[in-house]
């Protein structure tokens, strides 16, 4: 099923859910109880970062298991030989912490989604002309959180971008309501500690609030365009 997806299916299925787990494990077994709790909360996506040991023989092991139910994504690609293996090992989706030129050539090439990350204005306005559709900003708790998106969505109200580091169930309505497409969250979401001590219901319960929080919050936005 996973690789009947189109770049626009992928895109879709991101908006929908609106929320990217960013799994930073410590070895397959780790990533697959990550995916497992995080699954087990409603959250069928999640990025595996290269900064994982042995990450794209993860992905393709995580792909054959897993791929029918959940969007399984590479993180922290940063050059095109990273791109190819990750695509090669079934990644539906690329995710760069800036902007490389290469990565979404090769995902372009291969018909895939790449997400470069950028935090200024200038950045995102290049992500945009090499073609990016969804932009990661990051690190965006760092420099004002839902208000500084909310201040770069004003000359950029139709971007789609998803803000990263420092997002959380405290302030996702927030970054929600700043217009935030969907929510890069990391060990907010996948506590390493509990991860590593296999409390995998801490993670399921922390991806629950999460869906929880993002639903609210769009159910809310909703009834205030209505009204």
């Amino acid at each position: 099923m996973a690789s009947e997806l189109t770049m626009d299916d992928v895109i879709r299925r991101i908006g929908e859910i609106g929320i990217v787990p960013v799994i930073r494990a410590s070895s397959v077994d780790e990533a697959n109880r990550a995916i497992e709790a995080i699954y087990a909360g409603g959250i069928p996506v999640v990025e595996i970062t290269m900064t994982v040991p042995n990450a794209v023989s993860v992905i393709r092991e995580l792909v054959q298991k897993r791929g029918s139910e959940v969007l399984i994504g590479a993180g922290t690609v940063t050059n095109a030989d990273q791109a190819e293996s990750c695509l090669r090992a079934g990644a539906q989706f690329l995710v760069s912490p800036g902007l490389a030129a290469s990565v979404l050539s090769v995902a372009r090439a291969n018909a895939k989604l790449a997400i470069p990350g950028a935090l200024t204005p200038s950045e995102l306005m290049n992500a945009q002309d090499h073609g990016a559709g969804l932009v990661k900003i990051f690190p965006c708790g760092n420099v004002g959180g839902p208000k500084y998106l909310k201040s770069l969505k004003a000359p950029f109200p139709s971007s789609c971008l998803i803000p990263t580091g420092g997002v959380n169930a405290t302030n996702a309505a927030e970054f929600i309501a700043a217009g935030a497409f969907a929510l890069g969250v990391g060990a907010d979401l996948v506590d390493a500690t509990a991860l590593r001590e296999g409390n995998l219901e801490k993670i399921t319960a922390a991806a629950r609030e999460l869906v929880n929080a993002v639903a609210t919050a769009r159910g809310s936005l909703k009834s205030k365009k209505a009204s």
